[in-house]
């Protein structure tokens, strides 16, 4: 959530910034509710501080007298007007507080422009993605891929996009989430295993919620949400808490599985294992000191990128541009694995500082050793990895001419076995 004095003090910086999200909010609508929740406040407070009056000048009064009368006839009508508007000032402030969760955070100054993902700016390139491999086919085109990954019984059992891992293939993906969380463990980050459900505060405080996209799977009739990815269980764990100064940044990892509508997805880009409704993911996050977030964000990125070369496999790092951020992003790295079969870039990592967004919504602080009072920290996330795209790079990238996958090495003892077959 934006800090409002934002909104009061610099209407037009927001504005800009919002229009440069490419986000559709309606900020005049939010001003003008900010506006007539601060009157209905003003009008609340003013009559509580009549009623506070007129009853300190009761008090001093004789009881009986008519002037003692009159003041408790007055205090009747003061505190009959004061709850009438206070139900008024309820109503107008969850309007305004529903209108300011609509608004995105603001893209942080070294955000370049840009409308679409083609003016995301390439910050570095990992590999030879160019390098001949002969043999590399889309993974699902390579013959036996349905006797691992059973795409078609999924669909039966539970719908398009939740597919069978079998055999060797739900080993491999057993060794990929082992391997991040073992790696992730090395880089300092402490382990968690988090619910996979979620209420609406908790998907409310990390953005969430309002579900513009209809991305989220949601229970009835308790009204719990399926987790899009384990930032959200993570994120809330220090929730309406304050953390001791000298333990920030505080950094944790968690492995869930993850369930996304991804409403309005098609062609291609859908195909296999490229995207998928329920799928494995570790993510790393961080709650850290205000003056250290970018510092930070650079630290996870080489996180996440660390992971990649010690697949070996060939991977760019996109800054994304202030169009294609998403709503709670400050900032955002991607980080696109190359796929030799489909000849195209997959994402497998974004790599985000929120700033104090999310914190606000959550009441995530800490005390500041200088001032003496709570101050939001800034919440930072990044994958570390999503399992299917590196998967899917891995099956093309390493396709052999005898139909088998070679294993990268530093997967070998996670495995435990130099390839993979589909026979």
């Amino acid at each position: 959530m934006l800090d409002p004095k934002l909104l009061r003090e610099t209407p037009d910086v927001v504005r800009a910034a919002i229009a440069k999200k490419r986000i559709d909010v309606d900020f005049e609508a939010v001003l003008a509710l900010d506006v007539a929740w601060r009157a209905s406040l003003q009008e609340v407070e003013t009559l509580r501080s009549h009623q506070k009056a007129a009853n300190n000048e009761m008090a001093k009064l004789p009881k009986g007298t008519p002037e003692f009368m009159a003041k408790v006839a007055e205090m009747k009508n003061v505190s009959g007007l004061a709850k009438e508007r206070e139900v008024g000032l309820k109503e107008t402030e969850e309007k305004w507080r529903q209108a300011v969760l609509s608004l995105p955070n603001l893209p942080h100054t070294s955000v370049p422009d840009g409308h679409s993902p083609e003016e995301n700016k390439v910050q570095s390139l990992y590999g030879s993605h160019e390098a001949p491999r002969p043999h590399a086919l889309p993974h699902w085109d390579i013959p036996g891929f349905s006797r691992l990954f059973d795409f078609e019984r999924g669909a039966k059992v539970t719908g398009a996009g939740f597919p069978f891992f079998i055999g060797e293939g739900a080993r491999l993906v057993r060794a990929l989430v082992h391997f991040f969380l073992d790696e992730n463990a090395k880089a300092g980050y402490v382990e968690v295993s988090p619910p996979i459900f979620v209420n609406a505060a908790s998907a409310t405080a990390t953005g969430q919620l309002p579900d513009k996209e209809g991305q989220m799977y949601e229970t009835t009739p308790d009204r719990l949400f399926a987790v899009p990815t384990a930032e959200v269980p993570l994120t809330n764990f220090f929730r309406d808490e304050i953390i001791d100064e000298a333990a920030l940044p505080v950094c944790r990892c968690a492995y869930t599985p993850c369930f996304r509508r991804e409403a309005g997805s098609y062609g291609k880009e859908v195909r296999g294992l490229n995207r998928l409704h329920q799928f494995d993911k570790v993510e790393m996050l961080k709650w850290v000191h205000p003056t250290a977030s970018y510092d930070e964000l650079e630290k996870l990125r080489g996180d996440a990128e660390r992971l990649l070369q010690k697949l070996e496999l060939p991977y760019r790092v996109l800054l994304m541009c202030a169009g294609d951020l998403g709503f709670a992003q400050a900032k955002k790295y991607d980080l696109e694995v190359w796929a030799a079969g489909q000849k195209r870039w997959l994402e497998v990592s974004s790599c985000s500082n929120f700033e104090a967004f999310q914190a606000r919504r959550a009441q995530i602080r800490f005390r500041s050793k200088d001032s003496g009072r709570p101050e939001l920290v800034h919440t930072l996330n990044g994958s570390g990895l999503a399992v299917p795209r590196v998967l899917a790079a891995i099956l093309e990238n390493n396709l052999q001419p005898d139909g088998r996958v070679k294993i990268p090495s530093a997967l070998l003892s996670y495995f435990g076995k130099d390839y993979l077959s589909f026979v």
